[in-house]
């Protein structure tokens, strides 16, 4: 190598050495790399919501029992939003063709089905045995399934509470019933509809007349025409349409709604409606399913749980009524109060229930008997 590129060389490395001084003098510093920015995390997926089907023995229309369930329906879907998809059939009839409503709601991927009427129960027992990752709830039935519970509400509370109005408000102390299907829930509620009346008026008697259907307005016209005629001058019912209350408004005479409030149908012959609601078991039972909490079993509830009341009584119903109606649901509520403690009578004369005793619900649940008071025989 010569002189001269040697000279050169270290004349580079010379300046080189230099300049890094003079740049760590004056502070600067080479920059580290910026490290990577974290991969964006993936969200979880939104669940999906539970599929819940409803199966409903009228129309939903706008008073009685399936409205009453489908006001149910729309107040559980309003506490749970998103987490629910629920859907309807409304007037499937309790035969054949509630088994095939009802399968179809289990293979259209509802995972949980409500039966909301007595002849469903042979049905939704059928259906549960080849689907038994779906839950099924059925209305006022009593057999169950590892995956079928059975819910009802105590009707006979509201039907008590009527009765103690009509026999204040009766001037005949003829009573009249327009009874649906013959089962010991409607044989109940026309038992307790009379023993509230008596409890206030003893001279009280009780026709019936049979429809047998929940739902069919021209035979509940012809049934409420005809108790009228017979004597009758308040009306109570246990059927689905507002057409005894109707039947009521247009003859002159008195009656109740039934299920749901009918005020409308009958302003002038309306004494109050005793109501149901389906509400508070809905959002329980939902709830159950939603957080794994869901069994098998019977649920019966009533004015304690808010799931019976009587609402919209008429203004001319005197004071001391209502506040006999008022305290009757207050001991119902806190518990304090049975509308089945004896002494009560049989139409027989024979005593089904001794002095200070309480019906159990399983003694209420197996009512085949008139009591003392009603007339005719319950049909087989």
């Amino acid at each position: 190598m010569t002189d001269q590129k040697k000279r050169t060389i270290l004349k580079t490395v010379a300046l080189s050495a230099l300049t890094s001084a003079v740049l760590i003098g004056c502070g600067k510093k080479e920059e580290p790399a910026p490290a990577p920015a974290p991969a964006p995390v993936a969200e979880a997926p939104k669940p999906e919501p539970l599929k819940i089907a409803f199966a409903y023995v009228g129309p939903v229309g706008d008073g009685g029992w399936t409205f009453a369930h489908d006001n149910g329906r729309k107040a559980m879907e309003a506490e749970f939003g998103d987490k629910v998809k629920t859907s309807f059939v409304e007037s499937v009839p309790e035969s054949a063709d509630a088994e095939r409503v009802i399968r179809d709601m289990a293979q259209q991927g509802n995972t949980l089905i409500f039966g909301t009427t007595f002849g469903y129960m042979e049905p939704m027992l059928k259906v549960a045995a080849d689907f038994k990752n779906v839950k099924f709830e059925h209305a006022t039935g009593y057999k169950t399934a590892d995956n079928m519970r059975t819910y009802d509400s105590r009707t006979y509370e509201g039907a008590y509470m009527a009765g103690v109005i009509a026999g204040s408000m009766t001037k005949t102390n003829t009573l009249g019933v327009v009874g649906s299907i013959p089962i010991p829930e409607v044989i109940r509620n026309i038992n307790s509809f009379t023993l509230g009346a008596q409890s206030v008026n003893p001279k009280i008697k009780t026709k019936v007349v049979w429809v047998n259907s929940w739902f069919d307005p021209p035979k509940e016209t012809e049934a409420a025409t005809s108790l009228i005629n017979g004597g009758v001058d308040v009306l109570f019912q246990n059927t689905d349409s507002s057409a005894v209350l109707q039947t009521a408004e247009k003859m002159g005479k008195r009656a109740f709604g039934w299920d749901s409030d009918m005020t409308a149908y009958g302003p002038k012959a309306h004494l109050g409606s005793a109501v149901i609601n389906w509400g508070p078991y809905y959002k329980k039972a939902v709830g159950d399913a939603l957080n794994g909490t869901w069994s098998t079993g019977s649920v019966w509830w009533g004015v304690k749980e808010g799931a019976i009341d009587m609402v919209s009584v008429a203004e001319d119903v005197p004071a001391e009524v209502k506040a006999k109606v008022d305290a009757v649901k207050a001991g119902l509520k806190d518990g304090s109060f049975h509308p089945w403690t004896g002494p009560i009578v049989g139409q027989d004369g024979k005593e089904v229930l001794a002095k200070d005793a309480k019906a159990d619900d399983a003694f209420l649940g197996g009512i085949k008997f008139y009591v003392k008071g009603v007339e005719g025989k319950v049909p087989q």
